[in-house]
C-alpha cells in the first residue's frame, strides 16, 4: 500500500518509475471478494483519507467498503478504567475508517494500471543492488536490470532492499502474535472501535460494514504466541465463545466467520532511512504494534513527504537522488515514527504490569483522562493523524 501510493504520487507529478512487485497479477477493484471480509485490515486517519483521496483511490475504496468509525471505547480488561472518544468532541466528522488491505491496495493498483509515467515489472524480486555516481543499478530475478537515481524499499519489514543495502535495524520482539479474524457479532457495532486491555493483551472489535450489516467486526488480539496458537486451534465455536467472554460480552454473541490467522509482533527501526540513490518508507523503515492502527497511517505519510522532498528538487533541477536531498525526509519522519514506536512500548508495559500500584494508577488515570474534554480533544487530534508538519497531500 505504502510502495503503491508513492508511485502514485510520483507519477501524477510527472516523474517517471518503475513498480517492482513481487506478486504475479496484481490485486485490482474487479478481482475483490466483496462477499468475504479479507482479514487484515487498517484503521485509516481522515489524513489518510485525503491522501488517498488526492490520488483518486478512496471513491473506488469507497465503492468497495470501507467502513467509518465515530467513537473509540477503550477500558481496562483488570479494573474499572475506561476512556471513550467521539468524532463530536473531536470537532470531525469521523475519527477514521476501517478498510480492508485488499480494498486499498486493489484501487491503488487500479490508479497506477495504464498510468503513462509507470512500468509495472511484477512477478520479479530485486536479486542485487550497486551504487553508481549518478544512482543504483538493481538486478531483478527475471535477467533484467533497472537503473535510477532514486531506489525506494517499499518491501515490508523483512525489507530485502534494506538487506541489500547493508542498513541495520533495531529490533524488539514484543513476546506477543496477533490473531486476527473476521466475526460477526449479536449487538451492531455502532460504528464504535472497541478495545480492551487483559493484562497486557489487547483485543480489539474494529467496525466492518459488510453489504448493509453492521454486526460484522474484525478482530485483533494481540497475544502469547502459545495462547496465539491454541486460539487459531480451536474450532469457530470455541473461538466465537473465547471472544465473547474476553470482551465481556459488550456486543453479545460472537460468531467466527472466517479462519484464524496468527502472526509476529516485532517492532523494528532502521537505523537509517537514506542513503545515496536509496530510501526505506512504511514497514521497511519501522513496524510497529497494531495496538493504535496507526503502522499503514505511518508508512502513508513516509510516502507523502518522501514524494513531497523528492518533487520540489527534480522541479527545480536539483539532483533528487541526492542523499542532502533525501535527508529532509528522514528529519521530517523519523522522531513522529520514534515517537510512536515508543508509546506503543510504553502501553504495552504499563498494561501488561502485575504491580497493584501501577494499576491502580492507570486506571484512576484512564478515568480521570474520560472527564478532561480538552485533553482528549488533543489527544484524538493526534489520532486522527492531525499531528506534526503535515505533507501537502495530507492537509
Amino acid at each position: 500500500m505504502v510502495g503503491a501510493t508513492l508511485c502514485a504520487l510520483l507519477a501524477n507529478a510527472g516523474m517517471r518509475v518503475a513498480l517492482v512487485e513481487a506478486q504475479d497479477v496484481p490485486l485490482l477493484p474487479e478481482t475483490l471478494d466483496l462477499t468475504q471480509p479479507a482479514p487484515r485490515v487498517s484503521a485509516l486517519t481522515p489524513v489518510s483519507q485525503r491522501l488517498l483521496t488526492q490520488l483518486n483511490a478512496w471513491p473506488e475504496m469507497a465503492a468497495a467498503r470501507v467502513t467509518p468509525y465515530h467513537a473509540m471505547h477503550v477500558w481496562d480488561g483488570e479494573g474499572s478504567g475506561e476512556i471513550r472518544f467521539s468524532a463530536d468532541e473531536a470537532g470531525v466528522p469521523v475519527l477514521g475508517h476501517i478498510v480492508e488491505n485488499d480494498v486499498t491496495l486493489a484501487s491503488l493498483n487500479a490508479q497506477l494500471t495504464g498510468h503513462p509515467k509507470v512500468t509495472r515489472i511484477d512477478g520479479t524480486r530485486v536479486e542485487a543492488l550497486q551504487t553508481t555516481a549518478t544512482g543504483r543499478w538493481l538486478e531483478l530475478d527475471n535477467g533484467h536490470e533497472l537503473h535510477a537515481p532514486l531506489v525506494v524499499a517499499a518491501d515490508g519489514a523483512r525489507s530485502a532492499l534494506r538487506a541489500l543495502a547493508e542498513i541495520a535495524v533495531s529490533e524488539d520482539d514484543m513476546g506477543q502474535h496477533a490473531v486476527v479474524t473476521t466475526v460477526r457479532c449479536e449487538i451492531p457495532h455502532a460504528g464504535t472501535a472497541r478495545q480492551v486491555f487483559l493484562a497486557g493483551e489487547p483485543l480489539a472489535f474494529l467496525p466492518l460494514t459488510v453489504a448493509g450489516d453492521d454486526h460484522y467486526c474484525s478482530i485483533v488480539w494481540s497475544t502469547t504466541p502459545d495462547r496465539a496458537k491454541a486460539l487459531c486451534e480451536l474450532s469457530a465455536g470455541a473461538l466465537g465463545d473465547a471472544l465473547g467472554s474476553s470482551f465481556e460480552h459488550r456486543l453479545g454473541r460472537v460468531e467466527v466467520r472466517d479462519s484464524a490467522y496468527r502472526f509476529p509482533l516485532v517492532q523494528r527501526h532502521a537505523r537509517e532511512y537514506v542513503q545515496p540513490h536509496l530510501a526505506l518508507v512504511g514497514d521497511a523503515a519501522h513496524s510497529i504494534h497494531p495496538l493504535a492502527g496507526q503502522g499503514v497511517n505511518l508508512g502513508l505519510m513516509d510516502a507523502a513527504v518522501l514524494a513531497e522532498e523528492v518533487i520540489q528538487a527534480w522541479r527545480r533541477g536539483a539532483p533528487w537522488g541526492d542523499v542532502r536531498i533525501l535527508a529532509r525526509y528522514e528529519r521530517r519522519r523519523r522522531g513522529d515514527n520514534a515517537a510512536m514506536l515508543g508509546l506503543m512500548k510504553g502501553f504495552k508495559w504499563l498494561f501488561g504490569t502485575k504491580n497493584p500500584a501501577l494499576t491502580l494508577a492507570r486506571n484512576v488515570g484512564m478515568s480521570g483522562m474520560n472527564r478532561l474534554v480538552p485533553i482528549k480533544r488533543v489527544l484524538m487530534r493526534q489520532a486522527t493523524g492531525e499531528r506534526g508538519r503535515l505533507p501537502t497531500s495530507g492537509r
